[in-house]
């Protein structure tokens, strides 16, 4: 089993950048992979961006697509997501999620088997 544990969330204004961490207990393989998804409330959980574990090779929602980041560091164990140009719509509780094996769909909650507990992000007009 895999315990993630998410930080760095916040209030910032549009425009500002914010840099979530994502920590996991144990390493996470090259086979695994990682994901990191958003819910407001009332809404669907929906995937931000995904990661091939030890592979440089990303996923991205559309909406997200050139402001965000996804990345790894194996040394840390962490994943993390650089969210640049934030807008109002991004606010969110934000979620890690792992899969010890690859995923066809990396940005669809329902093949992931481990989840963190979510920071909220909130972004200001």
């Amino acid at each position: 089993q895999v315990q993630l544990a998410e930080s760095g969330g916040g209030s910032v204004q549009a425009g500002g950048s914010l840099r979530l961490s994502c920590a996991a207990s144990k390493y996470t393989y090259s086979s695994y992979t990682m994901g990191w998804f958003r819910q407001a409330p009332g809404k669907a959980r929906e995937g931000v961006a995904g990661i091939y574990a030890g592979v440089d090779y990303q996923f991205y929602a559309d909406s997200v697509k050139g402001r965000f980041t996804i990345s790894q560091d194996n040394v840390k164990n962490t994943l993390y997501l650089q969210m640049n140009s934030l807008k109002p719509e991004d606010t969110a509780m934000y979620y890690c999620a792992a899969n010890g094996g690859r995923l066809f769909s990396p940005l669809s909650p329902q093949g992931y088997t481990y989840w963190g507990q979510g920071t909220q992000v909130t972004v200001s007009s």
